[in-house]
């Protein structure tokens, strides 16, 4: 829990905000290596940024990928590869498809996002070859932002990968769209432990406007229509020689 003062503020620039989000969809992907009801330090800093977003009227849905069976691969439906299950289509489309806002979150472990983080970053470049209204990549149009939390270092190293594979996909990256805890070096507490992050005054102003800059990037682009298509449509160019060394199912 913030500190009183804190979310007083907080709860007051919600309140003074004048803009309309409430036709807006974010989606938190919780890359933690706990399954629920266990404890997830990730949630923790999630919640910050969600109390934003439900404050001003957007729908918010969060999913901690280890509820989910979710197999490894870069195809949109595993199923289709000799998986028996596979959830993860079913949550693109719900979920996924209709947002606005994707938020990563991931725990550090040994100085870079979780295994969980990166599977969940591949089956999102699975989908990535799907078409927009437009005719542009999927994610053309949406808005990308990451969370991290650990108890030594790699906040920086993994929100420039993090950032870089959402962009690359067709996500939209506002101003300094990140944020993170990562304790003193060393082993030593994580956010929830003591209510250290919680009274780390520097991660909570990063997660407010890291969540703020999501919002305003993705009204921006939901009232804009997206990106313009101009340049960039996939269907006007033909990929499909069967000479080419990168062939589109590659792409």
């Amino acid at each position: 829990m913030l500190p009183a003062p804190v979310q007083a503020f907080i709860d007051a620039e919600i309140a003074a905000s004048t803009t309309d989000y409430t036709d807006l969809r974010a989606v938190y992907l919780n890359g933690s290596l706990k399954r629920s009801p266990e404890v997830s330090h990730t949630d923790a800093l999630i919640d910050i940024s969600a109390h934003i977003v439900r404050g001003v009227g957007a729908r918010v849905d969060v999913v901690r990928a280890l509820d989910h069976v979710i197999p490894p691969g870069v195809y949109p439906d595993m199923r289709e590869h000799g998986w028996a299950r596979d959830d993860f289509p079913d949550l693109y489309r719900e979920l996924i498809a209709p947002a606005h806002i994707v938020v990563l979150a991931t725990p550090i472990w040994l100085g870079d996002q979780s295994s969980v983080t990166r599977l969940l970053i591949e089956r999102l470049y699975g989908w990535s070859g799907e078409l927009n209204t437009a005719g542009q990549w999927s994610y053309y149009g949406k808005t990308g932002g990451v969370l991290i939390t650990g108890n030594e270092d790699g906040g920086k190293h993994c929100a420039a990968q993090m950032l870089y594979a959402l962009a690359h996909i067709g996500f939209s990256i506002p101003p300094q769209s990140d944020a993170y805890w990562v304790g003193e070096a060393g082993p030593g507490p994580s956010y929830r432990d003591d209510g250290r992050g919680a009274r780390n005054h520097w991660t909570t102003r990063n997660t407010v406007f890291a969540t703020w800059n999501i919002l305003h990037s993705a009204r921006r682009l939901a009232d804009a229509g997206g990106i313009p298509a101009h340049g960039n449509l996939t269907t006007n160019w033909d990929l499909e020689d069967p000479d080419s060394p990168n062939p589109e199912y590659r792409a």
